[in-house]
């Protein structure tokens, strides 16, 4: 589709007016949108033809078996789909009471189950943070400031001295 700016359209638009006329303008608009759907309605057609043609030759499952097949040359995806399956299957049934004590392979099997116990109790430790924290966030308990409170300013205490006595003869709006 090609490039055309907001600039560009208005020369259009004031070419057209000069050309055509006030009167007819209107006319020319119906008749290029009526022109336009029709171009649109011969391009969904033509585009649902190949679709349909494509399905009858069995080019839809033959592109649907070459996406599946690309995963497999993907050194990436292979390594993600395939050698997870069967190095997880493996790697998970390994006992270390199989192999002979003091065996590297039973050193190696002892590690990944130890590895394995403390990946399960670091994910256990995360949720039980994460369940604590939403807890505390739905509790109706206000939260504490994230800053200190300002310090309180140091107030001399007047002391009994400073203090007036109050005449208890004195009516009360003498005292104000």
């Amino acid at each position: 589709m090609p490039d055309i700016g907001w600039m560009e359209l208005m020369v259009i638009g004031i070419v057209a007016l000069i050309v055509v006329g006030p009167k007819d303008l209107p006319k020319l608009f119906q008749k290029l949108g009526q022109m336009t759907g029709r171009v649109r309605a011969m391009a969904k057609d033509f585009s649902n033809a190949m679709n349909e043609a494509a399905n009858e030759t069995g080019m839809t499952e033959l592109n649907r078996d070459l996406r599946a097949a690309a995963k497999f040359t993907n050194p990436k995806g292979m390594a993600k789909g395939m050698a997870k399956d069967i190095m997880g299957d493996v790697m998970d049934d390994i006992d270390p009471t199989k192999f002979e004590e003091g065996s590297e392979t039973r050193i190696m099997a002892e590690k990944h189950v130890q590895a394995k116990a403390e990946a399960r109790a670091h994910a256990e430790a995360i949720r039980a943070e994460k369940a604590a924290a939403a807890a505390a966030e739905q509790s109706e308990e206000p939260e504490e400031p994230l800053e200190p409170a300002e310090p309180e300013i140091a107030r001399e205490d007047p002391g009994p001295a400073s203090i007036e006595p109050v005449d208890e003869a004195e009516p009360q709006a003498e005292r104000r």
